[in-house]
């Protein structure tokens, strides 16, 4: 496990549209090699990211940025995206991918690493749980996209 660089952004973007047609949303993803290199490694980055390699090519990535936790006091990890490519997996590339972000949460005094998965991928939520990672199931993800955010921000 390795951060990101300049030259894993193609990688990574190829991963994240893998990972939106997987979770049947490929329509949803517009993603460009300039807008996640200009996010990861622009004048001030907000966006972060590590990668996973296999005989020298990129087979995963976890793409984090910082929160905060008014109750807490502290900032912490939400990971956007975690991902590794469907013939890569079984090797321990995601729980590494993890463990490096647990890693950083730790050694920047970081209280939590929060991420969301679909109801529906078991998969995921099986390997989650294997983990030691809980639902929070009486929390409810909303989102403002599109015009309705246009309307409410104009």
């Amino acid at each position: 496990m390795r951060r990101a660089q300049e030259s894993d952004v193609d990688s990574i973007v190829g991963l994240v549209y893998e990972l939106a047609e997987y979770e049947r949303a490929r329509h949803e993803c517009h993603l460009t090699s300039e807008q996640l290199h200009r996010s990861l490694f622009g004048e001030s980055p907000a966006l972060f990211g590590h990668v996973a390699e296999v005989d020298g090519e990129v087979a995963g990535c976890a793409l984090w940025f910082l929160n905060f936790s008014t109750w807490r006091g502290v900032h912490g990890i939400y990971l956007e995206d975690l991902y590794v490519t469907p013939s890569k997996r079984g090797h321990g590339l995601g729980k590494a991918l993890l463990r490096t972000l647990a890693k950083e949460c730790v050694d920047n005094g970081y209280q939590r690493l929060e991420w969301s998965v679909l109801d529906w991928n078991e998969p995921a939520i099986g390997f989650y749980k294997s983990l030691g990672a809980v639902p929070m199931d009486e929390w409810t993800v909303y989102r403002l996209t599109d015009q309705a955010l246009t309307d409410l921000g104009t």
